[in-house]
């Protein structure tokens, strides 16, 4: 079958389906609906089709687009256009997660697979609800136990929904943590300064400060504060 027969059908799957399509799992769909077909449809096939769709939805023509997140294909509203979708479903999109949930899910996310445990000593809190509510929103999964601490207690970890709704395809691409915190430093502003030359021939150190009246003045480090009184002795 030629590829611009199967990129329809291949449409239809990614359309039609509630959770993401790996291409791996478009081409067993599509030898499926084709069984009576001698020649079976290759991965590589199935690959191309899926590059073809991409490249055609990211036309600004279509207010949708074709994405691969939480580790398979699906079709997704621009962002252009997600106030206008918020209008349609209403509430669901003003569902949010506490900050003690945020919280969890983020050391979760960052130091996974992790045991209820770990996370509490990183937070210094009871998580039981934290966790409980994240389980709930399928957000975190258990994984399974940690077999070589005392007790074997469960390990979690984020979930495929998780990684859907952040966009990602596995938890190596999420933000650098030494990034997040660029975004919000602020570098210093250095003040360029020649310091004056004493009578030795040597620089002397000097220190700029700012008055209470904002004035910029110079203050030696040896120089004794006026308003000090002097050490007795």
């Amino acid at each position: 079958m030629e590829i611009s027969n199967i990129i329809p059908h291949i449409e239809a799957l990614i359309f039609a389906s509630d959770k993401p399509l790996t291409a791996l799992e478009i081409t067993e769909l599509m030898n499926n609906a084709f069984s009576f077909m001698e020649d079976k449809l290759t991965l590589d096939q199935i690959q191309t089709s899926i590059d073809g769709i991409v490249e055609k939805y990211n036309s600004p023509f279509y207010p949708f687009e074709v994405l691969q997140t939480g580790g398979g294909w699906q079709f997704l509203t621009k962002k252009d256009y997600h106030k206008t979708v918020a209008q349609l479903n209403g509430e669901k999109f003003l569902k949010r997660l506490s900050t003690a949930a945020l919280e969890t899910l983020a050391i979760i996310a960052y130091k996974q697979p992790i045991t209820k445990g770990e996370i509490e000593s990183i937070r210094g809190v009871n998580c039981d609800y934290s966790i409980q509510k994240l389980l709930e929103k399928e957000l975190v999964v258990i994984t399974g136990r940690n077999e070589q601490m005392i007790g074997k207690p469960l390990v979690y970890a984020t979930s495929k929904l998780f990684m859907d709704y952040f966009g990602i395809n596995s938890a190596e691409e999420l933000p650098k943590l030494k990034e997040v915190f660029s975004e919000n430093f602020v570098e210093p502003t250095l003040i360029n300064h020649t310091p004056e030359l004493s009578s030795q021939g040597e620089q002397d150190e000097a220190t700029l400060i700012v008055s209470e009246t904002g004035e910029l003045l110079e203050h030696n480090e040896d120089q004794q504060n006026p308003e000090q009184e002097p050490e007795s002795e």
